[in-house]
């Protein structure tokens, strides 16, 4: 996949939002791929504004999954009600991150695959419960949490593996975050001059996190599959997500 198509797929808003992309597109290892316009993935939908009601409404999304805790849909809001048919707050129960786990010398990867084996221990099946709706969503789907990148880089990512993407486009779906991230420092300068710069693990999304990731998830269960489907996700539902998410290639 090429930086350029890559980096195509950020939407513009004149909203806060910066990492709003369409999953469909990647090529899966089967000659087929990813059907355009069914699943995008975002930042939190909550900064979405009347001023983009318009723009948003020409993806013709018709289900919203939140990610995010509870304690966070109380400080800062839902997504607007006009966004959608169908909300669902399907929280992650992860543990919560602590600073004081980060080590410069270990390094971002390391702090990022230990965070992201713990969602997947802690929250499988959460995780289970979000793909099944992202399976039996009618219409367009968006899954979001904060920034997009971590509970919904996760998500994302099993299910991009259950219909047949390599893990290498996989990887590369995850780490164009990197660039969402970028845009939103870039605003944060000019609009929150007063707030301090991010942590290094929330302002970097290596590929390298994700490819391992999925490697170490399939050594602890044999496969991604097997993984989600003791999470209690059903095979009916995979079998309706690859109907839904795959089309052969022209």
């Amino acid at each position: 996949m090429s930086e350029e198509v890559v980096s195509s797929r950020l939407v513009d808003f004149e909203s806060p939002l910066f990492n709003f992309r369409d999953v469909g597109g990647l090529a899966t290892t089967d000659g087929a791929e990813v059907r355009r316009g069914v699943l995008f993935r975002s930042d939190t939908l909550t900064a979405l504004g009347e001023a983009d009601r318009e723009r948003f409404a020409q993806f013709g999304v018709r289900t919203v999954i939140d990610l995010r805790h509870p304690v966070e849909l109380e400080r800062f809001g839902r997504a607007p009600d006009w966004c959608c048919e169908d909300w669902h707050n399907v929280p992650l129960n992860n543990p919560v991150w602590r600073a004081e786990d980060y080590s410069a010398e270990a390094g971002v990867v390391a702090f990022l695959l230990a965070r992201y084996h713990e969602t997947a221990e802690h929250a499988a099946a959460d995780i289970a419960r979000a793909i099944e709706l992202i399976a039996a969503g009618p219409g367009p789907t968006v899954v979001h949490c904060w920034g997009g990148r971590d509970r919904t880089g996760v998500v994302v990512a099993l299910v991009l593996e259950l219909v047949g993407v390599s893990d290498a486009d996989i990887a590369a779906d995850y780490e164009l975050t990197e660039q969402g991230m970028a845009r939103y420092l870039s605003w944060q300068r000019r609009n929150r001059p007063d707030k301090g710069p991010l942590q290094p693990y929330l302002a970097s999304t290596p590929a390298e996190v994700m490819r391992v990731f999925l490697a170490e998830l399939r050594e602890r269960h044999g496969s991604v599959r097997a993984y989600l489907t003791g999470a209690g996700l059903a095979e009916e539902s995979i079998a309706k997500l690859r109907s839904s998410l795959r089309e052969q290639r022209p």
